[in-house]
């Protein structure tokens, strides 16, 4: 009913630039709080950036002054500029959204992306 759709992800030289996208489909009353988390083979998945409906934001540690994180509300779509990339930033990145639907609007339901590979090459 919904799905998050990501792109942009990709290999990228250190010190280099990616952006990647997160829309979200399908019958949507609104999107609330959006955020981006990242994964390394191993390890739990951590959260990198979040951005709330009034464009509100919080960074982890490790990307503030590097990432900027960003939404259109109109069309239900987060982005993530990410600048400065260095191989530590290496992971599966996943888009995560908060959801009410048309048919349940007393509810919000939690939502994922399929995941996008971001590789830094040293």
């Amino acid at each position: 009913q919904v799905q998050l759709v990501e792109s942009g992800g990709g290999l990228v030289q250190a010190g280099g630039s990616l952006r990647l996208s997160c829309a979200a489909e399908g019958n949507i009353f609104s999107v609330n709080l959006m955020a981006w988390y990242r994964q390394t083979p191993g390890k739990q998945r951590e959260v990198v950036a979040a951005i709330a409906t009034d464009g509100d934001t919080r960074y982890a540690d490790s990307v503030k002054g590097r990432f900027t994180i960003s939404r259109d509300n109109a069309k239900n779509t987060m982005y993530l500029q990410m600048d400065s990339l260095k191989p530590e930033d290496t992971a599966v990145y996943y888009c995560n959204a908060d959801v009410v639907t048309n048919d349940r609007v007393q509810y919000e339901f939690d939502y994922w992306g399929q995941g996008t590979q971001v590789t830094v090459s040293s």
